[in-house]
């Protein structure tokens, strides 16, 4: 008898069970602090406190095909994970395929504005233990993005501003990656001061490539965190983090066929990342698949107290499970769902995505647990609150960077408008978008998600400054009418505060029945 058979049902996922009007009163407690008095950026190092990790039998993968182990790197995290444990995949051997790809490879990728050495790697992963329940990610090759502090890696966040930058500590999330054994192949390029693609520092020569295009820089990798995702796609990395102040995970997901995941404000720590913006940055997981997002996810999703956004919150639930599909023949959401579907949502002026897109709402509506609410309405005052001055975030990061204009702009290159923006809005200005922030945020709340659980969207700046769970997943592929390369497209899905269990579930449905996050890019020609 399954859980939806029982008396009891499933327990409900962790979005029924959080107060909405707790949520909004601490997200407005964020907004005043912010208001107030602004933040500094520190380079002061404080310990990382990385604390116990959990562990739970669905990271492991049930279904590994023995075949792929003729090239690792074809591997999830979790096939990986489950091969190692039984013996048949060495972990030296997982080391030295990424190793020899990164090597071949990666002066055409461009992935990489830092990395380790291959001796490195193989001696810091022979002073990890070998004990599954305490470390892990052993001999996973991971990449976080280069805003994130690391002790004996380059921290330049794409920028003039950092360059030569080397901090003497490790970000907490790097460093709970590493207390759970995983190894940091590298640092992942990024936009300027997490701004547009990775450029050469201080020009506008773009440097990574998309993994599904690396013979033709046209094609962009996405947003600011693409070395990440390139690093992924491209099998230079088998998972990875970005972070998010408006699209800049899910967007680079999305154009290079990954599934990304950005939690709810304050579930994991900024502490030791470059910031932008101190009410709208989040940390964001980058994986292949539903359930390397949530297995990353769950080692990173813990309080620090040296970050008080992350303080307070409900305990992390077991996203690993909620990444797991369903039993059944046809795999189900694990929680009856409503999915509305964003108005204009099949209106892309790209008449190869809305075909994407309704062959995806097909097999979501085929899932007994799925009901598609095709007509919802925006919040009142949507184009308002969502539109500039309100929507936007330009006076936040001048806080974090005054020291740093003031000894000398022309190190922002493109980015100084973004900058000097901030040092001319009013404090009034600042003060109501705050405010518009969290009367957007109650609207969302009580007009968006009383009308469902998910939302499929082509947006993500609203929930990006509301602090709003986002997931992008692939769908599919289409030909670019501008390289004709074909290259992979994706959906964003929206939830509730701490919706990251529903909407891992509804990933994970969809993943059991489809293969486009199984595909993988070519090798450069």
């Amino acid at each position: 008898m399954s859980e939806y058979d029982s008396p009891s049902g499933p327990p409900p996922p962790q979005d029924e069970r959080v107060s909405r009007r707790w949520f909004l009163g601490r997200m407005a407690g964020f907004s005043a602090a912010a208001a107030a008095s602004g933040a500094v950026l520190s380079r002061a190092k404080v310990a990382a406190s990385p604390g116990s990790l959990v562990v739970t039998p669905e990271a492991f993968a049930s279904d590994v095909r023995i075949q792929s182990v003729d090239d690792p790197t074809t591997l999830t995290m979790a096939e990986s994970m489950t091969l190692i444990r039984s013996g048949a995949l060495a972990p030296t051997e997982l080391v030295e395929a990424y190793a020899e790809r990164i090597e071949s490879f990666e002066d055409i990728y461009q992935a990489y504005a830092d990395r380790s050495t291959r001796q490195a790697l193989l001696e810091a992963l022979d002073e990890t233990p070998v004990d599954e329940q305490r470390f892990p990610l052993r001999a996973m090759c991971l990449v976080p993005k280069d805003n994130f502090y690391t002790s004996d890696l380059l921290t330049e966040g794409g920028s003039l501003v950092f360059e030569g930058f080397q901090p003497d500590y490790d970000a907490t999330v790097v460093a709970l990656l590493r207390s759970a054994g995983g190894l940091i192949v590298g640092k992942g390029q990024m936009g300027n001061l997490a701004g547009g693609r990775a450029r050469v520092y201080g020009t506008t020569v773009p440097t990574t490539r998309n993994a599904w295009s690396p013979d033709d820089v046209r094609y962009s990798p996405g947003g600011s965190s693409s070395g990440s995702a390139t690093a992924i796609a491209a099998r230079l990395a088998v998972a990875g983090l970005g972070t998010q102040t408006g699209g800049s995970v899910t967007g680079p997901g999305n154009a290079q066929g990954l599934t990304c995941i950005k939690p709810t404000f304050g579930r994991v720590s900024l502490h030791g990342v470059i910031p932008l913006s101190y009410t709208r940055d989040h940390v964001g997981v980058m994986a292949r698949d539903a359930k390397d997002a949530a297995i990353l996810l769950q080692v990173i999703a813990r309080p620090d107290p040296n970050d008080p956004r992350s303080l307070g919150l409900p305990q992390p639930p077991n996203y690993a499970l909620a990444a797991t599909a369903f039993p059944g023949e046809r795999p189900r959401v694990r929680w009856p769902t409503r999915i509305g579907i964003w108005p204009d949502y099949l209106a892309d002026e790209d008449e190869g995505v809305n075909t994407l897109r309704r062959a995806f709402l097909e097999v979501l509506e085929q899932n007994a647990s799925v009901q598609i609410v095709s007509d919802i309405t925006l919040p009142d005052q949507w184009e308002e609150l969502t539109s500039e001055p309100l929507g936007g975030s330009h006076g936040d990061p001048t806080a974090f960077f005054i020291e740093h204009l003031r000894r000398d702009v022309r190190d922002f290159a493109d980015r100084l408008p973004r900058f000097l923006n901030g040092m001319l809005q009013s404090a009034d200005t600042y003060v109501k978008v705050q405010q518009a922030r969290n009367l957007l945020l109650n609207r969302m709340l009580t007009q968006l998600f009383n009308q469902c659980e998910v939302v499929l969207t082509g947006e993500t700046d609203a929930f990006d400054g509301t602090g709003l769970p986002l997931l992008c997943m692939p769908i599919g592929f289409d030909t670019d009418g501008e390289t004709g390369k074909t290259v992979p497209r994706g959906a964003v899905m929206a939830a509730r505060p701490f919706g990251e269990e529903r909407l891992f579930a509804v990933a994970a449905a969809y993943q059991a029945v489809t293969d486009f996050h199984r595909t993988r890019a070519a090798d450069p020609s």
